[in-house]
């Protein structure tokens, strides 16, 4: 299946890539045609810190107390972090960066981590963002704990609404030509009988044999 993958640059900065997969894929609330890896952004230092940089460019003058983050985008966290501190209105601001549990699709914090939300300004960062459930979740965990929550980062999303935050992406379903996603019970590709190349997750995917 991987010989299938091609990468596509972002608009705004070429170097940083994700790779794409055609097919049939199965996620936690969808299923899509294409499967988008984003292995390197999430792994290499280096595509990473150019990830947080366009990132930063949005929020330089949006105050930032506290970055969730989810799927697996702790190292662009830490690097988003980083740049922000270093510039505008949060220079020299020591912004904590955390991951809390999603149970449910309900953010959990534990009273240690409590005090990064309660009275902060929080921003979302996570990998992919199509259907918007996850990014409404995250919001309505911050309010809930008590945090404003200032915004969402995501390195590959839709168009969607019920979220009332600014949310900034990287990459869009646009950028992939014939890009589609479905609730389980209305993907046409199940209904035309092709079965399931993977499963899909932040970690990954698992193909199906």
């Amino acid at each position: 299946m991987e010989k299938r993958a091609y990468y596509i640059g972002a608009k705004r900065n070429g170097d940083v890539k994700i790779a794409v997969i055609p097919g049939h894929f199965a996620t936690k609330h969808s299923h899509v045609n294409y499967c988008v890896d984003m292995t390197r952004v999430k792994s290499e230092m280096a595509m990473a810190k150019q990830v947080a940089r366009l990132f930063a460019e949005t929020y330089c003058n949006t105050p930032v107390d506290t970055i969730i983050s989810l799927e697996r985008m702790k190292m662009v966290g830490a690097f988003l972090a980083n740049e922000l501190s270093h510039s505008g209105i949060n220079l020299r601001q020591d912004i904590a960066v955390i991951s809390p549990e999603i149970t449910d699709n309900k953010m959990l914090l534990r009273d240690n981590f409590i005090p990064y939300v309660q009275g902060k300004h929080v921003l979302l960062l996570t990998a992919s963002a199509t259907t918007g459930m996850t990014i409404a979740a995250a919001v309505e965990g911050i309010r809930y704990y008590g945090g404003e929550a200032a915004g969402a980062a995501t390195v590959f999303g839709a168009e969607f609404h019920g979220v009332d935050v600014p949310v900034t992406r990287l990459f869009g379903v646009e950028d992939i030509p014939g890009y589609s996603s479905h609730l389980p019970a209305e993907c046409p590709l199940c209904r035309a009988g092709v079965k399931i190349d993977a499963l899909v997750n932040s970690y990954g995917y698992s193909k199906i044999s």
